[in-house]
């Protein structure tokens, strides 16, 4: 059974900084391709990158890119995600999300979240003045 756990979600300022962690227990972490997620309140969840096993392939939504970067490190069974230039609209939880991976490319797919199998229970993040 794959166990997810985000951690590193806080209250900060918008421009500020931030790093997410997800820590995977009970799995072959480098078969996985790993995503992360958002859902602020009243809205849907949204996929906003994944990082396949080896780490890469690596895609981001337009509402992240060029401010967030994923990596993982498969010793460490972590995949982080850092965030840029926060802004008061990426304030949400933070959920990651496993599936085996195929080793395709995979496009937006992977941004679908009925794509995955494995969720954590998320982070919050807060950006405000």
């Amino acid at each position: 059974q794959v166990q997810l756990v985000e951690s590193g979600g806080d209250l900060v300022q918008p421009g500020s900084s931030l790093r997410l962690s997800c820590t995977a227990t009970g799995v072959s972490f480098s078969d996985y391709r790993i995503g992360w997620f958002r859902q602020a309140p009243g809205k849907e969840r949204e996929g906003i990158s994944y990082i396949s096993r080896d780490g890469g392939i690596q895609y981001y939504a337009d509402s992240v890119k060029g401010r967030f970067t994923i990596s993982r490190d498969n010793a460490k069974l972590t995949v982080y995600l850092q965030m840029n230039s926060l802004k008061s609209e990426d304030t949400a939880v933070y959920y990651c999300a496993a599936v085996p991976d195929d080793g395709k490319y995979g496009g937006s797919l992977y941004l679908r979240s009925g794509t995955y199998d494995h969720w954590g229970q998320g982070t919050q993040v807060t950006v405000s003045s």
